[in-house]
């Protein structure tokens, strides 16, 4: 199942439901020194995911990357044009029409497999960065999470989770999906929460996307480092 890309591989993961999916696995030149499960944006476990799993391998985590619409659809992995994002929207919304537990289910499949390295991170963007929050307040086993651009987080569904764990959320100024006034109903809401905010756009992470911000990015990168260094090492 290899793609050939960066130092990862694909394996096999098994949910509490029975259902086997995919999971991107990139792991350190040495022994871990904690592990982090990267969740995908609606674009699937696709070269950027991938890319992002294998830097925090390089970093020295064990990072693994389920591929949240393997339910769904096995081997989804989009690029960023208009289309891609129209079929990305249409298999997220999919996705969350599951019945519960949903794709929960696999996100702690691989938090699972991933306790075998030590601590558990977990970081996600865009969607995979609401899935974070979630897995946050609901999966057993994680030790921090990190949410970049969580569409959807500020919904007040979601305002009224309470996380189990630490949790960093980055959030972009002018973020068309994500209004500045719902960041601060979540601020307001989890005062424990460490809540950053960058001059960008959403998706200012992604180096595929009109919307990366290169400084935004390096930043947010390195308070992310910082805060799994904190909770996870």
């Amino acid at each position: 199942m290899d793609k050939g890309s960066g130092m990862g591989h694909f394996i096999e993961l098994t949910a509490a439901d029975g259902f086997k999916f995919a999971a991107y696995e990139a792991r350190p030149a040495g022994q871990p020194k904690a592990a982090v499960v990267v969740l995908q944006e609606i674009f699937g476990v696709n070269a950027h995911i991938r890319a992002v799993t294998d830097g925090f391998a390089a970093m020295g985590f064990l990072a693994v990357a389920p591929a949240a619409f393997h339910r769904l659809q096995p081997g989804v992995e989009l690029g960023y044009t208009p289309a891609d994002i129209t079929t990305g929207i249409a298999l997220k919304a999919s996705a969350e029409a599951l019945p519960a537990p949903g794709v929960q289910q696999d996100i702690q499949a691989a938090v699972d497999y991933a306790a075998s390295a030590g601590k558990v991170g977990v970081v996600g963007y865009c969607w995979g960065g609401l899935l974070t929050w979630r897995a946050a307040c609901l999966l057993s086993g994680v030790q921090a999470a990190v949410c970049y651009y969580g569409g959807g987080m500020t919904a007040a569904a979601e305002i009224a989770r309470q996380p189990k764990c630490p949790v960093l959320a980055h959030f972009a100024q002018t973020d068309q999906s994500i209004p500045l006034e719902g960041v601060a109903a979540l601020r307001q809401a989890h005062p424990e929460m460490e809540v950053q905010m960058y001059a960008a756009t959403h998706g200012f992470n992604c180096d595929h996307r009109g919307a990366y911000d290169a400084a935004s990015a390096a930043l947010a990168r390195e308070r992310t480092l910082a805060f799994f260094a904190r909770h996870l090492t």
